[in-house]
């Protein structure tokens, strides 16, 4: 039989019990809700899987059009890998001289009697251009021939008496040293009358003429001037350093501003043996064929010395991608996609890169649109392809 309990104490045990259970509940509503965002996620994320999984499929089912659209070519241009000339062109600036030159001058004091020429006249040499008054040494010449035939005439006869035995050999002797001095005094009338005649010394082009008839002229005064331009020189200056690759007999090309359209082909004709110790450069001498006579003394000319030509393959300048230090062309293959090739360059001209390895003549290298392709690219060869 149950010991019957207080009422109070039952009172007690409930307000024991109810707030064990009230603390109680709460752990099974949070593993309930954890499992409720777990449901969540899954739900999500099978969503998401289904989603990617139908993209894929229509990924899939595109898939031709997308290689369509990779299968479409790069359009470009190529240039053929070729042999040109290359040579290292030493430029300098260098004044022309006539070939001989001379300012024609008098040599005694004297009035201009004639003047036998124009104005650049063309002349031969020995060719008489200017006649000094002389009329006092004709006087002269003439005396002295009177005086040299006079004693010639006077040694025949001493000759003649001399053979008969009258007058001795000595007196024979003397009369022939009077000769010898009437034959000097001749020459020495016959040499200051040759200087009242003036001559051009070589044939040339005469210049401007500085005297009139009439003129009194001294030794020094200036009358003309007369150049040899059948050939030009021109001194020109390089530096040092390219004083042993020049050689005499080398070519040269010149231009001047009055004519440009010509190039003046020439060779090197002399090296000075002396530096330059303040530039420290040497003068070159060439010699330039000017049978036109277009070319004039005092020109100022652009001239061109070419070192070591060789012929070498080469490529335009838009074909070659630098890296660094290192250097690139694509070269055009068979099935008309391109390959990337590391090629060594040499030297420039205007347009053109010479190369030394990595290309071989007849290569087909792309030279417009190279900003466009990659290893392996696809391209598609325009028209007018060839460099």
């Amino acid at each position: 039989m149950q010991p019957r309990r207080h009422a109070g104490t039952r009172r007690i045990e409930d307000r024991v019990t109810k707030p064990a259970l009230a603390h109680a509940r709460p752990p099974g509503c949070s593993v309930l809700r954890a499992i409720t965002a777990l449901l969540v996620l899954a739900i999500l994320a099978g969503g998401g899987l289904w989603l990617w999984s139908a993209q894929e499929q229509g990924s899939g089912n595109a898939s031709p059009a997308a290689g369509a659209a990779g299968e479409r070519r790069i359009p470009v241009r190529v240039a053929v890998v070729e042999s040109r000339r290359f040579e290292t062109v030493l430029e300098s600036l260098g004044t022309t001289q006539a070939n001989e030159s001379v300012t024609l001058t008098a040599t005694v004091t004297a009035n201009v009697a004639e003047i036998a020429f124009d104005d650049g006249d063309e002349v031969e040499a020995g060719q008489v251009l200017v006649r000094l008054a002389s009329a006092e040494e004709l006087a002269d010449r003439r005396e002295a021939e009177v005086a040299l035939l006079e004693q010639r005439r006077e040694l025949d006869r001493i000759r003649g008496l001399a053979a008969d035995g009258i007058v001795p050999q000595q007196q024979v002797d003397r009369q022939r040293s009077r000769v010898e001095e009437a034959e000097a005094r001749l020459a020495a009338v016959a040499a200051r009358l040759s200087d009242r005649v003036i001559r051009a010394p070589f044939s040339g082009v005469l210049g401007l003429r500085r005297v009139s008839t009439g003129t009194l002229v001294t030794p020094g005064t200036a009358i003309a001037t007369l150049d040899d331009i059948s050939v030009i020189k021109v001194d020109f200056t390089l530096s040092e350093r390219f004083l042993g690759a020049v050689r005499q007999g080398m070519p040269i090309e010149a231009r001047s501003v009055a004519f440009r359209d010509r190039v003046f082909e020439g060779k090197v004709t002399a090296v000075s043996t002396r530096v330059d110790i303040a530039t420290r450069t040497v003068t070159v001498r060439a010699e330039i064929d000017n049978a036109e006579k277009e070319l004039r003394p005092g020109m100022l000319l652009t001239t061109r010395l070419p070192l070591d030509p060789a012929e070498r393959l080469a490529v335009p300048e838009g074909s070659v991608v630098a890296r660094a230090d290192q250097h690139f062309a694509f070269v055009l293959a068979d099935d008309d996609t391109v390959m990337r090739r590391q090629i060594t360059i040499g030297r420039r001209q205007p347009g053109l890169v010479e190369v030394l390895d990595g290309l071989a003549e007849g290569d087909r290298v792309v030279n417009d649109g190279i900003l466009r392709v990659r290893e392996g690219t696809r391209v598609d060869v325009l028209d007018g392809d060839a460099a």
